[in-house]
């Protein structure tokens, strides 16, 4: 029996994710932030020439198994895909190829009754960088290296799973399955991380990889609020907290509802953690719909960066379905 399956990882850029001097030409307008991908992969080649995502490592495999489940063949079918970079220089948009470093495939790995791949793929825009950098040779001309490292398990009984495990710090990633479905994100971005130590040998094709923090997606509900919240113009302020830092306390008043940009918060309850919850998710809707009492301690597991947003921009109903979304203690 053979048996195909897959697994795509898309890269872009989120808005207010780029820090420090390489922000002045996305706050004049010559560069450009991403919008997020959708929820639904239709078609990967459709979306590179619409410029919807910087880059996307499509890990797509078989696997022969016979009557007794003993693996007799396997294959990698994927790629990566490159997008290219648009400026604009007066009126005009100017398109520059970006660069596509080798898809690396790893020898698949054959076990009883299953076989795992893996497969990085990546590269760096076409626009030059000139910076500083941490190590040899302590100075860049070409831009940061962006990449993800995906894996793929196929199994005789016909199920296979996916997983991100490895990527660069920067951009966002986020994970679809077999179905192209989003399933996964990347939890945090460290821009000045990837923009400083992003090349040569600190990448999947000098010696190393970097660990992937991976959260699940937030509703379909939290994902629509959240394009309103920041089309509001919420962002232009954003809170951050180190780790172990506190977003609310459990039983405080609470008025405001927080859009989680970055990171990953620890949702605690009466003291034990009942969640975890990654860049996407509204939070403090219950507080407002139910009575003005904070329901839960929401820790920093890593550095967060969240936005405040009005209650008033998001319609009563739908705080109200949030709120009942998130009664995480009643589970």
């Amino acid at each position: 029996m053979r048996i195909e399956s897959s697994v795509t990882a898309i890269s872009w850029i989120p808005s207010e994710a780029v820090e420090g001097l390489p922000k002045i030409p996305f706050t004049m307008g010559v560069a450009h932030y991403d919008d997020p991908p959708p929820d639904q992969i239709e078609d990967l080649d459709a979306m590179r020439e619409a410029d919807l995502f910087r880059e996307a490592n499509e890990l797509r495999a078989f696997a022969e198994f016979d009557d007794d489940g003993k693996v007799v063949d396997s294959g990698h079918l994927g790629r990566g895909h490159i997008g290219v970079t648009r400026m604009k220089v007066g009126p005009r948009e100017v398109s520059v190829a970006a660069v596509a470093l080798p898809t690396l495939q790893g020898e698949p790995e054959i076990g009883d009754g299953w076989v795992r791949f893996t497969q990085t793929a990546g590269g760096r825009t076409g626009m030059p960088a000139p910076r500083r950098v941490s190590g040899k040779p302590f100075f860049r001309i070409n831009s940061a290296i962006a990449w993800t490292t995906l894996a793929l398990t196929i199994k005789a009984d016909g199920t296979s799973e996916g997983e991100l495990t490895g990527a660069s710090p920067f951009p966002r990633h986020w994970v679809y399955d077999r179905e192209g479905q989003l399933v996964q994100k990347s939890g945090t971005i460290d821009f000045e991380e990837w923009y400083r130590k992003a090349h040569g040998g600190n990448t999947p094709w000098g010696e190393e990889d970097s660990e992937a923090f991976v959260t699940q997606v937030e509703t379909a509900l939290e994902r629509e609020l959240s394009k309103s919240i920041m089309k509001s113009g919420a962002s232009s302020s954003p809170k951050r907290l180190d780790v172990d830092d506190t977003l609310t306390e459990q039983g405080e008043e609470g008025e405001g509802v927080y859009l989680l940009l970055d990171g990953v918060l620890a949702v605690e309850v009466d003291g034990d953690t009942v969640a975890e919850v990654g860049p996407g998710s509204i939070l403090g809707a219950r507080a407002l719909v139910e009575g003005g009492k904070r329901t839960a301690t929401l820790r920093a597991v890593t550095p967060v960066k969240v936005v405040v947003a009005s209650p008033d921009d998001i319609e009563p109903s739908a705080l109200e379905e949030l709120a009942a979304g998130h009664r995480r203690e009643e589970r």
